[in-house]
This record gives structure tokens, C-alpha cells and sequence, in this order.
């Protein structure tokens, strides 16, 4: 039964004049059966008055009998071939539009399955452009020659007729819709491929932003655990200082979540837009119209605005010395706490050590340098180098190799036997041709001996420093986020001094200089020295 009523479906309910779905089906005499309306008009055309299938003619024009059968069959069983919403429909189709199956690009039409059968018959129709249904079949004709859009012109880029290969586009690189289609096939391959590299190294960002707010996390609560240790042994006075403390670190890593957060959901919209591209490219890829391809090939081969996320990291808040300064206001009553607590912190800071060697390009001629670049002592004799702009020409001072812009950084210098010296780091663009004054504002930021006794910040104006030992070897730490420098005497792990809420924003180098030679009382040289990760 199921096969019957889908033969009759499919057969039976068409009027072979419209070819659609009866509308009042009439039987003639012969047996075959028209729309009422479809036969009416055909006899008042076509003379003699004959059936349209089997040319049986009659002397008289039959009275016409309403098929019910067929009429109450046709009203219960639709054409499962209609079109339905978003697909193409037939355009010969009257009454109910079938589905499309091709559409014909010398027609300008889309046909359903009976519509396009003289296509497949006819010699001349078969020559016809035939391709998978679609919409606006007008737009494929030349708006001012009215003829197909079937050539692509390379210069100016657009689609156009066989007339306009002779007069607008003239001399012009003409080439065949499907030659360019094929181009821009593969160049949308290429688009789809880097946007995937796009999505992929975001996602590895993201990756990246959570374990830095892991690692973040985990510093924070180390800091948190030994604030806890620390303020738990003193008197109940400074509590308040403890809380102070823990909400100073909770705030800092509020801060870095929120940044995380904040770049989180900047990726995932810029992948939402990829992810939404490269949906499209997909789509446009799979196409086989070429007109459409070549049309939408603008908006979609160049990818979606984003942003550079090479350089973007979440920053790590640093809380070195954050317990020590809060600490630090108890006095003695927490000074052996705080010297364990010195040494804890200087143990941590020395894993972010660099490698650090002089550049010899940079050094101020009468500097002797080691041949490996780890010593460097002023000499009596100023040598006859190449007076190049990276080099100091007044004081004797020398950079190191190795810049940074970004992170934390760490290395330590001997300065055993010595009676004058200058250590910290400095910006790249300071002014080495002139005579240096050591501050911040300048570019500056380090620490000093004078006179074999005298510790000073060059803090401008500078700072007397009172240390309790004589360091023979420094350790120099800087957080370029946080904007921190700091200077320890590394064998008794004791703070020398900090410069903190500095502002960085260019490269930072090693600096070095150490000092004259003072007729040999000042000749030690200065030693970068391997950091000893102690446990």
C-alpha cells in the first residue's frame, strides 16, 4: 500500500500539460486525466480538438467529469518533492513549487526534476550550464551588457561578460570563472589553515595564561604560609600587620586573576570569531558555485581582526620582601625571624639566575676585560678602540651582552678586595658619551662603594646604606613587571637595598663599573660570578 501511494504520489498526481499537482483533475474520454483548467485552455488554443498524450480526437469537445478519486487522493497525499523553506524552488512550477534540482545558468532558471527533464533530452538544451540549485540567478548576468558573468578579470578583480573582455576590460588578464576558482579554492585552503594555526595558538595562550595563574597561585599561597609562620611566633600586636600583609598578597593575586580573566575572555570571543570564520571558509571551500565563491572570497579570505598575543603573559605578582618589610617594623623582636626569612628569599629569587657576560663593544677603553667576559678591572692605559655610539667614552663603565624586557632576572658579582665599584642595571638608551650621573630619572638604578666603607643607592639623591657586613659578593634581582630591583649581600643573605614602583619601558642591560685604579689600591677586578643554588 505504502508503495502504491508513493508511485501514485510521484506519477499519478501530475498533470502532464502544467507537469504539477492536479487542481480540479477531469477525465476525457480516452481515459487520461488533465487539471480542469490546464485541458480547457489547451482546446481553446489547439485545434482539432484532440488529448494532449495519445492524440485521440473528437468530433466534439468532450464533456469534462471531475475525477474524485484522484482529486480526494491528491488532496490527502502531498508531493513529498515540494520545496521547503530555504530550499530552491522550481520556477516553471505553478501552484505548488517543487524542489529544484539544477539550475541553469544560460536560463537563468531552476528546474525540479520533471521541469529539467527536456535539459536531458533536448540536443541543444544539453549544452546548457547546469549546477546545483541556487538563489538570484539574475545576479549572474552583467548588469550593464546583460549577458553571463562567465570570465574573471585578474586586474580589477571582478567577474564579468564576454562583452566586457572587448570593451571595458580590454588588454585586461581575462581568464575562465573556473580557472580563477580554482585559485581562489586554494588560496581559501591557505586562509582556513592559518586560521586554525590562529585558534590553535590561542588556545595554547590560554593554556599558558592558566598555568601562569597556577603558578601565581601557589606563590601567593607559599607567601600566605610563611606570614602565617612568621606572625603566628610574635605577640598578639602584630596581628593587624599579619592581616595587612595576607590582604596585601590576596589583592595582588585578585589583581592577576582578574587580568587572566580579562585576556581569557578576549581569546574566547576572538575564538568565537575564528571558530565562526573558519565555519564559513569550511563552507565556502565545499562549494561548487563559482560565482559565489568568487563573490564572497573578499569578506572571507582575509582573517577576522585579532590581536597579537605573542608577547601577552599574565605577570606573576612578585611578593619578595613583602613579608620582610611588614616584619621588618617589629624590630628585634623579629630579627632572627627575619634573616630566615631573608635567606628563604634569596634562595628563591636565585632560580631566576642568567647567564650574564661583558660586551666589550660597550666598554669604556681603559676597562681590561677577561677573555670569557666574567671579570672586568680599570686599567692605567686607555687603549685605542673604535669610538662606536654603544660605547662609554668618559667613566669607566661596561654593559652586559644580555638585555631584558620582560620576567625576572638574577645574577651575582664578586667584589672581594675592592675599594670603589658600581653595580645594578641601566636603560639601553642612556647617553654614554657625557658624564654620568647615576639616578633613576637617568636611567639608573644601583648601588655603590665609596672609599672602601661608604654604601650607597643611587637613588637621587642618594641613600647612605648601613650594613652591618662588608659584602663581598652582591646579587642583583629585578622584576621588570613589578618594577622592583633589588641588591643582597649573598653570603650573609641579607638585604642591601630596593628600588621599587620603578616604571620599565625598554630594554634593561647589566651594569658594571669598577672604578679607577687608584694607583693599584682599587685593582681587584669585578667577577660575575655562578649563582650556587643552595637547598
Amino acid at each position: 500500500m505504502s508503495a502504491a501511494s508513493s508511485l501514485l504520489s510521484e506519477e499519478q498526481f501530475l498533470c502532464s500539460i502544467c507537469l504539477d499537482v492536479f487542481t480540479d483533475p477531469v477525465t476525457i474520454p480516452c481515459g487520461h486525466n488533465f487539471c480542469k483548467n490546464c485541458i480547457t485552455q489547451h482546446w481553446d488554443i489547439n485545434a482539432p480538438c484532440q488529448c494532449p498524450l495519445c492524440k485521440t480526437r473528437f468530433h466534439r469537445r468532450p464533456v469534462l467529469h471531475v475525477n474524485t478519486f484522484i482529486s480526494e487522493m491528491a488532496a490527502h497525499c502531498p508531493d513529498q518533492r515540494c520545496a521547503k523553506p530555504g530550499e530552491v524552488p522550481c520556477d516553471v512550477c505553478t501552484g505548488t513549487k517543487l524542489k529544484a534540482l539544477k539550475s541553469c545558468l544560460v536560463c537563468l532558471a531552476s528546474y525540479c526534476e520533471t521541469h529539467l527533464e527536456p535539459h536531458q533530452r533536448t540536443t541543444s538544451l544539453k549544452r546548457h550550464k547546469l549546477i546545483d540549485p541556487v538563489e538570484n540567478l539574475e545576479g549572474r548576468m552583467c548588469k550593464k551588457h546583460d549577458r553571463p558573468l562567465e570570465l574573471f578579470c585578474k586586474t580589477d578583480q571582478m567577474c564579468v561578460c564576454l562583452l566586457c573582455t572587448v570593451l571595458d576590460h580590454k588588454l585586461h588578464g581575462i581568464v575562465p570563472l573556473e580557472e580563477e576558482y580554482e585559485g581562489k579554492k586554494a588560496e581559501l585552503g591557505k586562509t582556513e589553515a592559518e586560521i586554525q594555526q590562529m585558534i590553535q595558538e590561542r588556545q595554547l595562550k590560554i593554556q599558558e595564561i592558566k598555568h601562569s595563574v597556577e603558578l601565581s597561585k601557589e606563590d601567593a599561597d607559599r607567601e600566605i604560609a610563611d606570614s602565617v609562620r612568621v606572625f603566628t611566633a610574635l605577640m598578639q600586636s602584630v596581628e593587624r600587620g599579619q592581616a595587612e600583609l595576607i590582604e596585601t598578597i590576596e589583592e595582588k593575586q585578585k589583581t592577576t586573576e582578574k587580568q587572566a580573566e580579562g585576556f581569557i575572555k578576549e581569546l574566547e570571543q576572538e575564538l568565537s570569531e575564528l571558530m565562526k570564520r573558519t565555519a564559513e571558509v569550511e563552507q565556502l571551500s565545499r562549494t561548487e558555485d563559482h560565482l559565489h565563491l568568487l563573490q564572497s572570497f573578499p569578506s572571507l579570505n582575509t582573517p577576522p581582526h585579532t590581536k597579537d598575543w605573542t608577547e601577552v603573559s599574565v605577570h606573576r605578582s612578585s611578593y619578595e620582601g613583602t613579608v620582610r618589610r611588614a616584619v621588618a617594623q617589629l624590630e628585634e623582636t623579629v630579627r632572627k625571624e627575619m634573616e630566615k626569612l631573608l635567606e628563604a628569599e634569596l634562595k628563591r629569587i636565585q632560580q631566576y639566575a642568567v647567564d650574564v657576560t661583558l660586551d666589550p663593544d660597550t666598554a669604556y677603553p681603559s676597562l681590561i676585560l677577561s677573555d670569557d667576559g666574567k671579570q672586568v678591572n680599570c686599567g692605567d692605559v686607555k687603549k685605542n678602540l673604535p669610538e662606536n655610539p654603544e660605547r662609554f667614552s668618559v667613566c669607566p663603565c661596561v654593559f652586559g651582552k644580555q638585555s631584558f624586557s620582560s620576567g625576572r632576572f638574577y645574577y651575582e658579582v664578586q667584589v672581594k678586595g675592592k675599594t670603589d665599584w658600581d653595580l645594578g642595571v641601566a636603560r639601553g638608551s642612556i647617553n654614554r658619551k657625557g658624564k654620568i650621573t647615576l639616578s633613576p630619572n637617568n636611567g639608573y638604578w644601583t648601588v655603590c662603594l665609596r672609599n672602601g666603607d661608604e654604601y650607597k643607592a643611587s637613588a637621587g639623591p642618594s641613600v647612605v646604606l648601613s650594613l652591618k657586613s662588608k659584602p663581598q659578593k652582591v646579587g642583583v634581582f629585578v622584576d621588570y613587571e613589578e618594577g622592583l630591583v633589588s641588591f643582597y649581600d649573598v653570603d650573609a643573605a641579607a638585604l642591601i637595598y630596593s628600588f621599587t614602583g620603578c616604571t620599565f619601558t625598554e630594554k634593561l642591560y647589566p651594569y658594571f663599573c669598577p672604578g679607577n685604579n687608584d694607583g693599584g689600591k682599587n685593582s681587584a677586578p669585578l667577577i660575575i660570578s655562578p649563582v650556587n643554588h643552595n637547598d
